[in-house]
């Protein structure tokens, strides 16, 4: 049985995803993901301002008035949300966790993919598989999604993004649309990040909360890393600390950044004090005047 406040949640996440899908993002979605083609129709009547290059030569020969081919786009995608829920997702210092972040972009994205007539599945992994949710249509998929992402309680605490993406790689044979959500405390991940976008449109998007960019000077700070649970003490009163800090945290993102960019794959920061709906947004349009 599902506590009553994990169902409220999950309904309170809805109108909420709902409302931006419905108002900013459905639009948006459609243009930036393509189907897989068009598929003849039915043939109607030329009308003026109609491409010529339509026109149904058979058809207008035989009636003896001009006729066009009309197609519709082959509109169904597969959708894939790869849902990192490691232990370092539990971590928050504004108004969020990560990983609270990461479940409303889940069903921001699921939303605007059965809006769209697309199938949208899951994958939850840590440092091993948690969950596969097959693609499916409708509204209860999604809030079943919803509720595995919120509800879902994880066996591993580390983060393995190359196991998930092998796993992945052998379950989902048809190409789709994938969303790599996690905040990338990985390794030895890009190959087959590389592996998997050769063959599928992969979205890398990383959850990041301010306190793993800068420090502001607290002095002696405990800290427990979530995934190993080590305990360590640093001194946010150094200003060489904090600015080594804030440099290694900058470098890193860049890397990430430059090693996706070469790969042709789409990368979207969101950090967990800001709004992710101008990050998407820039997103969405960036995609749709590149294709």
């Amino acid at each position: 049985m599902i506590p009553k406040e994990i169902l409220k949640k999950v309904r309170r996440i809805e109108i909420r995803t709902k409302k931006l899908v419905n108002d900013l993002f459905s639009g948006e979605y459609h243009s930036t993901f393509k189907g897989q083609g068009m598929e003849f129709e039915e043939v109607r009547q030329y009308e003026p301002g109609d491409e010529i290059r339509l026109i149904d030569w058979n058809v207008t020969a035989r009636t003896g008035y001009p006729y066009i081919k009309k197609f519709k786009e082959e509109r169904e995608l597969s959708v894939i949300l790869l849902f990192d829920a490691s232990s370092s997702g539990h971590f928050g210092t504004k108004e969020r966790f990560k990983n609270e972040t990461a479940a409303e972009l889940c069903a921001l994205l699921a939303f605007s993919a059965i809006k769209n007539n697309d199938k949208v599945g899951l994958i939850i992994f840590t440092d091993e598989i948690e969950k596969f949710v097959p693609p499916k249509k409708g509204r209860a998929h999604v809030l079943r999604l919803i509720r595995e992402v919120i509800y879902f309680e994880p066996r591993g605490k580390g983060t393995n993004i190359a196991g998930a993406l092998e796993y992945f790689s052998r379950v989902i044979k048809r190409k789709s649309v994938v969303f790599l959500i996690s905040d990338f405390l990985s390794e030895d991940f890009l190959k087959p990040v590389q592996i998997a976008s050769n063959k599928h449109d992969m979205i890398a998007i990383k959850i990041t909360d301010p306190r793993e960019v800068t420090f502001d000077n607290v002095g002696l700070l405990e800290l427990e890393d979530a995934e190993t649970g080590e305990v360590f003490v640093v001194d946010t009163g150094s200003r060489a600390f904090r600015n080594e800090f804030a440099a290694r945290a900058s470098e890193d993102n860049s890397e990430l950044s430059r090693e996706f960019r070469l790969m042709n794959l789409d990368f979207i920061n969101i950090r967990t004090d800001k709004s992710y709906i101008v990050p998407l947004i820039n997103f969405f349009k960036m995609r749709e005047k590149r294709h």
